[in-house]
C-alpha cells in the first residue's frame, strides 16, 4: 500500500536566497506499509517527522530515493495529479482539528464525499454509519464551536475516512486533547482503519499514542528504527 524507499530530504542551513551549506533531516528513510497496517512514528522534535508525512502525502519531493503509494510513483506525478491523489486515496488526521467552522457534524464528515462526486445517497449513508461510528448521531447538525476537543477530533477521524482511503496520515492527533478524550480517539481510530483495512501512519510523541499501533517506528538521523513494543 505505502512504499517508500530510500528517500533523503534536507532544507538550507542559512536564510539566505544564495545556494549554500544544506542541513540533512532524512537520510535512507524506508518504510513499507500493507492494507490494515497501523505503525507509530516517534522521534525527538527536529527528527524530520513531520517531514515525513509531507513527503508521504506529496506536499513535498525528497531529494533522493521514491514513494509509492497503492502502486504510483508520486514523484512521477505533476501537482494536478498529485491533488487528486491525495483525495481519492489518503486521509488526514491534524492536531488542530481543521474543521470548517460554517459546516455541521455531518456536513464536515461528508465535505470528501462531496470532493470525489460521491451520490448523495450513498454519502447520506456512509455519513450515518460514520456518526453512528463515532457516536455524534445526536450532535450531527452542531457546529464545531460547540463541541469538545473531544468530539472535534472524533469528527475529524470521521472524515478522513470518509471517502474509505487507501492510506491514513496523522499528526500528534491526541496533542490537545485531556487523557480521556485521547485515549477514545485512539481506539476509534484503530478500529476503523482495521474496519476499512487502510493503512495507517500516526507521527506522536505519545507513548500512550504509540501503544495503540501495530508497530513503533523511531525515527533516527540514520532511518527509522524499530522500537521495543509497547504494553
Amino acid at each position: 500500500m505505502l512504499y517508500v524507499d530510500q528517500i533523503c530530504k534536507s532544507f538550507p542551513a542559512g536564510a539566505g536566497a544564495q545556494p549554500g551549506p544544506r542541513r540533512p533531516v532524512l537520510s535512507g528513510v524506508t518504510l513499507r506499509l500493507e492494507p490494515g497496517e497501523y505503525v507509530a512514528v516517534m522521534g525527538e522534535s527536529g527528527s524530520g517527522k513531520s517531514t515525513l508525512l509531507n513527503l508521504i502525502a506529496g506536499l513535498d519531493t525528497p531529494d533522493a530515493g521514491r514513494i509509492e503509494i497503492d502502486g504510483q510513483d508520486i514523484s512521477a506525478l505533476d501537482d494536478a495529479a498529485r491533488t487528486r491523489l491525495r483525495r481519492s486515496k489518503l486521509g488526514f488526521v491534524f492536531q488542530a482539528f481543521h474543521l470548517l467552522p460554517y459546516l455541521s457534524v455531518e456536513r464536515n464528515i461528508a465535505l470528501p464525499l462531496a470532493l470525489n462526486g460521491v451520490a448523495e445517497s450513498d454519502a447520506q449513508r456512509r455519513t450515518e454509519e460514520l456518526l453512528q461510528a463515532v457516536g455524534l448521531v445526536e450532535r450531527r447538525r452542531a457546529a464545531p464551536r460547540e463541541l469538545s476537543g473531544g468530539e472535534m477530533q472524533r469528527v475529524a477521524v470521521a472524515r478522513a475516512l470518509a471517502h474509505r482511503p487507501k492510506l491514513v496520515l496523522a499528526d500528534e492527533p491526541t496533542g490537545n486533547l485531556d487523557a480521556e478524550a485521547a485515549a477514545e480517539v485512539l481506539a476509534l481510530l484503530r478500529a476503523q482503519l482495521k474496519r476499512d483495512r487502510a493503512a495507517g501512519v500516526l507521527v506522536t510523541h505519545s507513548v500512550l499514542a504509540a501503544s495503540t499501533a501495530d508497530r513503533v517506528l523511531r525515527l533516527t538521523r540514520t532511518g527509522l528504527q524499530e522500537a521495543t513494543a509497547f504494553a
